[in-house]
């Protein structure tokens, strides 16, 4: 089954080297051309899509933003002329950033990438949710850590701490590194876990105290809290 993809970019010269590294790769189908991150907004209401080749500036919006406004995101690839925006997008869980200009090797590493990330998510993926409640898997979850599958009990999970496209899972002390977004794991966690951070993920039962911008767990160890989320942690984390 092909990927379907979209590219947006406000170059026809983009389009064009995307579309013609595209004919050589039997795993990707590009479906839909959009030259404004506006355009593609409503592109995107009519017809489902599995990745996007995404350029940053572009007018009216740029790409960064479009990519916030998505609820439901299909996997990104950012290919860009400029650098200075590789952290800020891989802050929001995109595939990978290609640097135009991008040799056909390049662009075929990253569309292998968001292949295996589209392969995990589809095995990965939890059952719909009306509300949060305690999940129905007998308190375990699943995850890919190198090339083997570790089950691992949610209850033992003190906080997940999102690393781009993968996800820090850490117990114990120490961490378990598995390619995944922070967002997927929401759905499976308990309703003892909370979002503190764009970050960050935690579990209430291992907090000691917090202090300033800081919460602290009774091992030590210290997570921050975003900006957004201070005005609601005192009241969730009952502290």
């Amino acid at each position: 089954m092909s990927l379907r993809c979209l590219i947006i970019d406000d170059e026809p010269l983009a389009h064009g080297v995307i579309t013609e590294y595209a004919k050589d790769i039997p795993f990707i189908s590009i479906t839909g051309h959009c030259y404004r991150a506006t355009e593609a907004l409503d592109f995107l209401s009519k017809q489902q899509i599995d990745l996007i080749f995404l350029d940053i500036r572009m007018p009216k919006l740029n790409g960064l933003d479009f990519l916030r406004t998505l609820q439901h995101k299909p996997l990104v690839i950012i290919t860009s002329a400029y650098e200075e925006y590789a952290l800020e997008s891989f802050d929001l869980a995109v595939c990978d950033y290609l640097l135009k200009p991008f040799r056909f090797d390049r662009f075929l590493k990253a569309v292998n990438r968001a292949q295996e990330f589209y392969n995990l998510k589809k095995q990965t993926a939890p059952p719909i949710q009306v509300e949060k409640t305690e999940p129905k898997n007998n308190g375990q979850i699943s995850i890919k850590v190198d090339k083997k599958y570790i089950l691992i009990k949610i209850d033992e999970i003190q906080y997940l701490e999102s690393m781009g496209n993968y996800v820090k899972v850490w117990k114990d002390g120490i961490f378990l590194l598995t390619p995944r977004t922070l967002g997927s794991f929401e759905d499976q966690l308990s309703i003892d876990f909370i979002r503190i951070h764009k970050s960050f993920i935690l579990n209430k039962k291992y907090v000691d105290y917090l202090e300033g911008n800081t919460i602290v767990l009774k091992n030590g160890q210290q997570i921050p809290i975003g900006k957004n989320f201070k005005s609601m942690i005192k009241q969730l984390l009952d502290i």
